[in-house]
């Protein structure tokens, strides 16, 4: 995500209105952002509209450390939507490497073609048609129209879903699923001007991410753990529903992710005995390949072959 240029601080609600208010959240966490704001490529001008898309499509469920390398790679190779449109989808998907997760390759790919055929090769402005291209939801058209071009929408991922249930909520940890009331309170958290509001989104989500993380949260450090309403409960343990832990080892995923390794690294179609090399049980490793195949990640071919999709 880019960071939008430093707005003048301003309050987001009438307080007459009733709505919970951001005034005394918003300057000191952008503060606190302009002093520690981590040096990001999509964040930098030069990024683009297209950087900034990139970079949310990779982020999805991925540490930064392991998007850095990729994202820098891809956007070499593709620094536009019709460079990455002119390929194979299944080009996507090798270049992703081992970011997980894969079908987000697709859809990137879905998206450039979509941005190429539609909006002349330049990722669009407007909210409702970034909505509308293939593979994004509301949050990522949320986060582009804010990031790239300083709109003002609620921007809600992980770290900021934290965040405000943290601050504002007083519960430790959000829902394993965004709410209509979450979805309420970031928009009555938005400042007014859009300016402010695109800096709080890209704020807030890192103060998630550096500081008021998920685990070993660092309150000292917190540039409104004075006003934390979790914090001033004595934090009180998660009481709700377990939160979901991603195991790996063992999984479908694994297998897939071990055999899209195998077809990434090869010049031309690859045999089935190729693929029943990577995993010892038959079953889960035919169930993988068949997802694979069912989500377009992996094409079958006459004689028993395997590639990644040409189309």
């Amino acid at each position: 995500m880019t960071a939008p240029t430093k707005p003048p601080h301003t309050s987001p609600a009438d307080p007459a209105s009733g709505r919970p208010s951001g005034e005394h959240l918003h300057a000191p966490v952008i503060d606190w952002f302009d002093e520690n704001a981590r040096d990001l490529p999509w964040r930098r001008p030069e990024a683009g509209a297209w950087g900034v898309m990139v970079s949310e499509f990779m982020l999805q469920q991925t540490p930064v450390s392991r998007v850095l390398p990729v994202y820098e790679q891809w956007l070499a190779r593709w620094p536009r939507p019709a460079d990455l449109a002119k390929e194979a989808p299944g080009e996507a998907v090798r270049a992703w490497g081992r970011l997980g997760y894969p079908r987000r390759a697709l859809r990137l790919h879905g998206a450039a073609v979509a941005i190429t055929e539609r909006h002349g090769g330049d990722v669009p402005a407007d909210h409702a048609q970034l909505l509308a291209l293939p593979g994004i939801g509301e949050y990522t058209a949320a986060a582009v129209a804010s990031f790239a071009y300083g709109q003002r929408h609620p921007v809600l991922d992980t770290n900021v879903r934290r965040v405000f249930a943290r601050a504002v909520t007083g519960v430790q940890y959000p829902p394993n699923a965004t709410t209509a009331a979450e979805r309420k309170l970031a928009r009555a958290l938005l400042p007014e001007d859009e300016p402010t509001a695109a800096r709080w989104a890209a704020a807030s989500m890192e103060l998630g991410a550096l500081v008021c993380t998920a685990k070993s949260e660092s309150c000292h450090r917190c540039p409104i753990a004075a006003q934390c309403a979790w914090r001033l409960a004595g934090k009180p343990e998660h009481d709700g529903p377990p939160r979901r832990g991603q195991t790996y080892a063992g999984t479908d995923r694994q297998v897939r992710g071990r055999l899209l390794a195998v077809l990434r690294d090869a010049h031309g179609p690859v045999p089935q005995s190729a693929l029943d090399r990577v995993w010892h049980e038959p079953v889960q490793r035919a169930r993988a390949l068949d997802g694979l195949v069912a989500d377009g990640l992996v094409e079958p071919l006459a004689g028993g072959l395997y590639r990644l999709p040409l189309t």
